[in-house]
């Protein structure tokens, strides 16, 4: 079982003097590797130390912004749709957690 990877990857493998296996996905397959990347970045981000963090959510914004695309949207129309929601319920700014 295989898994998605940065586009750059293969190439680094070949440097280290490994033959890379790889195949393009299609759409379908892409979308579903791109949903299964955002909870392996989450949970690489919910398990990184402090001063990891940034780098680990510099990873999962790169899988929004590409399921963004894959989905016809542009980063700014997905700033506008929480925009719109935030509006209408609410953000987290206020750490309101419901017992």
């Amino acid at each position: 079982m295989g898994k998605l990877v940065r586009d750059l990857i293969p190439d680094i493998i070949e440097q280290s003097g490994r033959i890379p296996r790889t195949r393009q996905l299609d759409t379908h397959e892409f979308e579903l590797a791109l949903a299964e990347k955002l909870m392996e970045e989450a949970d690489e981000f919910r398990r990184a130390g402090r001063d990891d963090r940034p780098e680990e959510l510099a990873d999962v914004f790169e899988v929004v912004s590409c399921l963004a695309s894959s989905l016809g949207l542009t980063m700014a129309d997905v700033a506008a749709l929480a925009a719109d929601k935030r509006e209408r319920r609410g953000g987290f700014v206020d750490r309101i957690w419901l017992e």
